[in-house]
């Protein structure tokens, strides 16, 4: 029996936060969000502050997924065999970047669009949901080719 090698865990959490950091993306952005202005009662303005409250939550959370995962990619000092992958880190960079695009770009602009409604004014159509959504949709996709990436790494090799 051999010892175990350095950092054998880590292929295994690169392959379990991506599918988790996905699976709060769905539930909450493609499941929540718009279920949540058909409950009865629910209007516009507590609909966008209950919004505001969880996407705050969610972009919190996915920063901290976001943190360990790049800590699991780049952990130091672990056996050549399970260093990650030119490609692997290549999708975490984009990840990292439309993550930070969503928070730091997309987020203020939708903040500002809801202070705007809750103080009772009407501030018409605006792209800035579609954004949000179109990062959220470039994130999941580039979860799952990371995802796919991880259990290649961790799949027998014949």
């Amino acid at each position: 029996m051999t010892a175990p090698t350095r950092g054998a865990a880590l292929p295994v959490w690169r392959l379990a936060l991506p599918i988790l950091w996905f699976g709060m993306i769905a539930a909450i952005s493609f499941i929540e969000a718009p279920l949540k202005f058909q409950a009865p009662g629910i209007t516009i303005p507590l609909g966008l502050g209950i919004g505001r409250l969880v996407f705050f939550a969610l972009n919190i959370a996915e920063g901290l997924i976001l943190a360990a995962l790049i800590a699991v990619t780049l952990w130091p000092r672990v056996a050549p065999a399970l260093r990650a992958t030119r490609g692997q880190l290549t999708v975490l960079a984009a990840v990292t970047v439309v993550y930070l695009a969503k928070v730091l770009l997309i987020r203020p602009p939708l903040n500002a669009r809801t202070d705007l409604v809750l103080a009772g004014a009407d501030p018409g159509q605006s792209p800035w949901h579609y954004i949000y959504i179109a990062a959220d949709v470039t994130t999941m996709v580039l979860l799952v080719v990371l995802s796919v990436m991880a259990a290649r790494r961790l799949a027998p090799r014949p």
